[in-house]
């Protein structure tokens, strides 16, 4: 059973289309022991899980002609170093591709003097068979293999048998003609799917190569405070460092590691990751990814993740894997293509003979200007071919993902792009996703004065004074209310102002105690309250009309004596708002907010934030019934969590959509269908456009591609169309679906920058 699982990586060199991915992978799985063969000719690498040795794959896959080399499965992709070259640069870069370029030379004189003259030489039938055998050649070499080794009839095989059928009856200039035309559409098929490599891979040139490593004067790695060493500073590249290793960033340099801030201070662009325009501010303890733009200060980094466990590499290899989990329509046109390809040799064989033997039509060409039934046949072969629809549909896909990780949104796999595109219903959960996931200060009355939603140092002396002395009493308290106070007392310059806080205890469930320079301070909650501290009607009324916005009032007592009231909320993200409103201009009918807050607090934030329905004081469980009911009710529903917590929303919904951020962004990217890297939804109506426009694309090229067929099938039927002609249709026709595909690289909403 072990090795049953065991699991070996590759990569492949030398695929021009989908059609050689598919050819290996079809040699492959007929190994004994190859339990699960995957080939992404996007990414050209091979995963296989079985118990089939390395070496008879290997062999394999070189007996088809293609060069392959083991590759660790977790091994970090390489940045490119190289520009794309263009295509001509990229023919000339291979031996096969040689071969057609030659052919192009030779195949001008029959062109010319044939084609376009009509007049037909020794020569120029000469020079277009050399065209023929030269660009003909790996394409013939690659039908013998498939014929032999696989025992099917692919592309290749078709352009042969057409190729050769032009020679026997003599149109030897159109035999050349078609071989070279075919030889460059596959290179071109292959430049494409290297551009697309290339846009992956360009992803990982936003992390740089090397980083500068902080180690003490012993040659040590720097441990504690690198303040109190005598330090050296090494530039190292960045997977040599290990976890725990401290680096430096000098300000406008690019972050190496992911890690977390040690020293320093600064604004950091993590756009590259999260798709975020403005500048987060990081400080000692926050975390940063590698790949971001450090600003103006000096940081020292802890790295927390190896080279090639850091965030930009587990996204690489999310894009890349995200092609094995192809979309329903992929499957469909690749199952197509495999019983398409032989039943056109039978439908060929059927035109070229049917007529002349049941009709007496002609079997040879009667006249130069005419065509008889074998030749229409062999038109139809090239006609027939697949290539087009074939590269529709993965080019779409891989270029929508491609895109969708450059705006800090993961998606796992084309299935997902299909099924978001398909979504009526969102249902939202509160905590963490609409709202920060961590209670802030929002409001301070005192018996003095009051102040809403304190910002400012000094705006109010007496609530200066409560909130400096709740955050003494608190500091040592790790409570989520607790550490609200403490940070409200931190941003305003509160925190030196007491310093002598002794006997400190915890009330459970009611609050805590202590003395802060000799006076009896109390925090509790407002039940605890109306038994232990007087206060007046009016402040208990306040503390309800807290409650009913969503807030949880904090009463303070000073030596006995009621002093105020500190109300905590968990704050509505400024993104949240726009976010919904952009869900619903893309027709998402439902945007639901699933919460197991009481309802009193679940309608404030829902009037905040604008949803169409709230299901408030909910388990996991009822979470799940929710997203169930909605799917009766609507169809596709995608679920939005943190990907932890909301496991069984999240898992039954049609699509699971984590948010990321500090703590979430590796589990997140693990666990769910989607990821959003930022920790908030500004990019989900992005996602929701692009997985429209995505599908919209595809079914653009597919009906395009089969027009196309159709249209030059009855052309060569009737006689008007030759065999060139329909290979240069076939040509046109992959070009106008693979450019119209990788269209979506540049797909943009200028709505989703501003949310």
């Amino acid at each position: 059973m072990a090795d049953q699982e065991n699991v070996l990586n590759f990569q492949i060199q030398g695929m021009d289309c989908a059609g050689c991915a598919q050819s290996i992978v079809t040699a492959v799985e007929q190994l004994e022991g190859v339990r699960q063969c995957d080939l992404n000719f996007t990414t050209a690498k091979l995963k296989i899980t079985g118990a089939a040795p390395a070496t008879a794959i290997m062999d394999k896959v070189q007996a088809l002609g293609y060069a392959i080399a083991p590759l660790e499965a977790q091994q970090p992709a390489a940045a490119p170093t190289e520009e794309l070259p263009n295509f001509w640069h990229y023919l000339w870069q291979r031996r096969t591709t040689q071969f057609a370029l030659l052919g192009i030379l030779l195949i001008l004189p029959g062109l010319f003097w044939e084609e376009l003259l009509g007049q037909s030489m020794p020569w120029t039938t000469a020079t277009s068979l050399l065209a023929l055998a030269a660009a003909g050649w790996p394409v013939a070499r690659s039908a013998w293999r498939a014929l032999t080794i696989n025992r099917e009839v692919n592309i290749n095989v078709l352009m042969t048998i057409a190729a050769l059928g032009a020679v026997v009856i003599g149109a030897y200039t159109e035999a050349g003609m078609v071989m070279v035309l075919f030889a460059l559409s596959e290179a071109l098929e292959g430049y494409i799917g290297n551009r697309a490599r290339h846009a992956i891979h360009s992803l990982l040139s936003a992390a740089p190569a090397e980083a500068t490593l902080i180690s003490t004067s012993k040659g040590s790695r720097s441990e504690g405070n690198p303040a109190n060493a005598d330090r050296h500073l090494t530039t190292v590249p960045v997977n040599t460092l290990a976890i725990g290793d401290r680096i430096l960033v000098k300000p406008g340099e690019r972050i190496a590691m992911d890690g977390m801030v040690c020293a320093g201070r600064s604004a950091v662009n993590q756009a590259a990751i999260t798709g975020e325009s403005m500048p987060l501010d990081k400080a000692q303890d926050d975390t940063v990814f590698a790949g971001s733009i450090n600003g103006e200060g000096v940081l020292e980094i802890e790295v927390t993740h190896l080279a090639a466990d850091n965030t930009i590499s587990r996204m690489i290899r999310l894009v890349e894997e995200a092609q094995e989990k192809r979309a329903p329509v992929q499957r469909f046109v690749d199952q197509f293509a495999r019983w398409y390809t032989p039943t056109v040799v039978v439908l060929a064989a059927l035109v070229a003979t049917l007529p002349p033997l049941f009709f007496g039509q002609p079997f040879w060409n009667p006249a130069p200007e005419s065509f008889g039934w074998l030749y229409r046949g062999l038109a139809l072969l090239v006609v027939a071919c697949p290539c087009a629809l074939v590269i529709s549909t993965p080019v779409s896909i891989i270029s929508a993902i491609t895109n969708a990780a450059r705006h800090g949104v993961l998606f796992k796999g084309g299935a997902f792009v299909e099924q978001l595109s398909k979504v009526c219903a969102i249902a939202l959960d509160k905590t963490g996703t609409l709202t920060a996931g961590a209670p802030t200060v929002v409001n301070i009355r005192t018996v003095d004065c009051s102040e809403q939603a304190p910002t400012v140092h000094g705006a109010c002396l007496a609530c200066d004074d409560l909130l400096a002395l709740a955050g003494a009493l608190e500091q040592q308290s790790e409570h989520p209310l607790a550490r609200a106070i403490v940070n409200a007392s931190t941003q305003r310059g509160l925190t030196h102002r007491y310093t002598a806080v002794e006997q400190v205890k915890a009330l459970t469930g009611r609050g805590v105690t202590g003395l802060v320079d000799g006076r009896q301070v109390l925090i509790g909650s407002h039940s605890y309250f109306d038994h232990a501290v007087a206060h007046s009607a009016e402040q208990c009324q306040a503390a309800g009309n807290d409650a009913a916005q969503g807030h949880t009032p904090m009463f303070v007592s000073v030596d006995g004596a009621y002093r105020g009231v500190i109300a905590v909320a968990d704050t509505v993200r400024q993104s949240s708002r726009a976010a919904v409103a952009a869900l619903k201009a893309t027709g998402i009918t439902d945007v639901v907010m699933l919460t197991g807050d009481n309802q009193a607090t679940a309608q404030s934030i829902a009037q905040q934030v604008g949803v169409t329905d709230v299901q408030a004081e909910l388990l996991p469980a009822d979470k799940l019934s929710v997203i169930q009911t909605l799917q009766a009710t609507h169809g596709a529903v995608a679920m939005v969590g943190d990907g932890i917590n909301d496991a069984p929303a999240l898992a039954a919904a049609d699509v699971g959509i984590a948010i990321g951020g500090a703590n979430g962004t590796a589990q997140a990217m693990e666990t769910a269908d989607i990821t959003l890297m930022r920790a908030d939804l500004a990019q989900l109506p992005f996602a929701v456009k692009l997985s429209r426009a995505a599908m919209q694309t595809i079914r653009a090229n597919v009906i395009l591609s089969i027009a196309i067929k159709v249209l030059f099938l009855l052309i060569v039927l009737l006689g008007w169309g030759t065999m060139w002609m329909a290979v240069l249709a076939d040509m046109g026709t992959s070009l106008l679906v693979t450019f119209n595909g990788m269209r979506l690289l540049r797909f943009s909403d200028s709505a989703s920058g501003k949310i």
